[in-house]
């Protein structure tokens, strides 16, 4: 299995577990989080750009995997990819050099798939 499927299956194999416990708020946030990223005044694309630099700059690897995902899906080439990787890491400071790596390693794989 590669890094994306491995990915991917075990987030939607935990997101499923979570999600049967019927917890309210914990769905309500998960709701949230689907709604803030769909289209709307800010289209889909700009707004994975968003949530990937704030990924990285808060240092969330599965977060950056996810949005790079999302980013891979809406389109976006890998210089716009890099554009926003160098904002992050400005942004981030050099503490993000390792998340810039992983995620760098990540968008080569969804390239190649």
């Amino acid at each position: 299995m590669n890094l994306i499927e491995e990915f991917n299956e075990y987030r939607s194999q935990m997101n499923e577990k979570i999600l049967a416990e019927d917890n309210k708020v914990i769905k309500r946030i998960f709701n949230l989080d689907t709604n803030a990223f769909a289209e709307g005044s800010v289209d889909v694309q700009t707004k994975e750009m968003i949530g990937l630099a704030c990924s990285m700059v808060l240092r969330c690897d599965d977060c950056v995997r996810y949005h790079l995902g999302k980013c891979h899906e809406v389109g976006m080439k890998k210089e716009q990819v890099f554009e926003v990787f160098s904002i992050a890491t400005l942004i981030g400071g050099t503490i993000v050099i390792p998340h810039l790596r992983r995620a760098a390693e990540y968008w080569e794989n969804l390239e190649n798939q």
